[in-house]
């Protein structure tokens, strides 16, 4: 488990101009705390950002979704998804607009391409299993899950040659290479941009701990929440595979608890694989 002690703390604060949270996710967040949010209220907060809507309906009408017909307005958005996941989809979308090309040394097209893939691979997931887990937890998770490594990007100007030694070698994770340059990893800074941001307690401790194989063992865990750990987990792997034509450096690591948690066989991973591989090809 990674530690988080005032060292990390202080060089957090002192090191890392992270995106501040924007209004319109305040204003959702305002709504939502509500005893009673109003569905008209949350869609009207969308409705005054164009990018926004824009966003949310793309996605909404995505092949991922599989509805029956197109929705053509915000407010038939909010209706359809409730207003939890219309603030979910919205909020990936803010964070995608967070950060600067020109500051960055890697390429965000090609980070936030990768990004979606693997959100539109733990919906597939969610989808196969036919479980409880909230879709829109999955979709968010694995769009934020890697929100430090631009951060990281913006903050060392070498930080693209870490990302390119960790897949030409993936003897060990990115987050080994990390550690043994900088001051803190991907996984801690994209934990602070998300409580910042106060996305729900659980979604920034998977963010915190996304490599660290003990969440699966803990005798004490939520079945949901690692139920939607493993299958994020599950989700990078297969879009590694799709990508690459190997596994992912840390999979070797995580298989068998997260085969055990998902209660999945060897066949239904292929059938999964297979389901991913069709969305990239399409």
């Amino acid at each position: 488990m990674i530690d988080i002690d005032d060292k990390v703390l202080n060089d957090l604060r002192g090191g890392f101009n992270l995106p501040a949270k924007p209004e319109i996710l305040q204003a959702l967040q305002n709504e939502l705390s509500k005893s009673e949010p109003e569905l008209f209220a949350v869609a009207n907060i969308i409705a005054a950002d164009v990018g926004a809507s824009a966003a949310v309906l793309k996605v909404i009408n995505s092949p991922a979704y599989g509805l029956a017909r197109t929705i053509t307005d915000i407010r038939q958005a909010v209706m359809f998804l409730g207003v939890t996941c219309i603030t979910q989809l919205v909020t990936g979308y803010l964070l995608k607009n967070a950060f600067e090309q020109s500051k960055c040394c890697i390429s965000l097209q090609q980070f936030w391409d990768n990004a979606a893939d693997i959100s539109k691979a733990a919906l597939v997931v969610g989808h196969y299993l036919k479980s409880s887990l909230p879709l829109e937890n999955l979709q968010l998770l694995g769009l934020f899950h890697d929100a430090g490594i631009p951060a990281m990007a913006v903050k060392y100007p070498d930080y693209a040659e870490v990302i390119k030694l960790s897949i030409e070698r993936p003897e060990r994770t990115l987050i080994d290479y990390e550690q043994q340059k900088y001051p803190v990893p991907h996984t801690v800074v994209g934990y602070f941009l998300a409580t910042s941001w106060h996305l729900p307690r659980e979604i920034c401790q998977m963010i915190l701990r996304h490599h660290d194989v003990s969440y699966l063992e803990e005798s004490e865990k939520n079945p949901q929440h690692a139920q939607t750990f493993a299958a994020l987990k599950l989700a990078e792997n297969l879009c590694f595979e799709a990508k690459h034509f190997r596994s992912s450096a840390d999979w070797h690591l995580f298989k068998d608890k997260v085969m055990i948690e998902l209660n999945i066989h060897e066949d239904e991973y292929q059938n999964l694989k297979d389901d991913v591989d069709e969305v990239f090809i399409g």
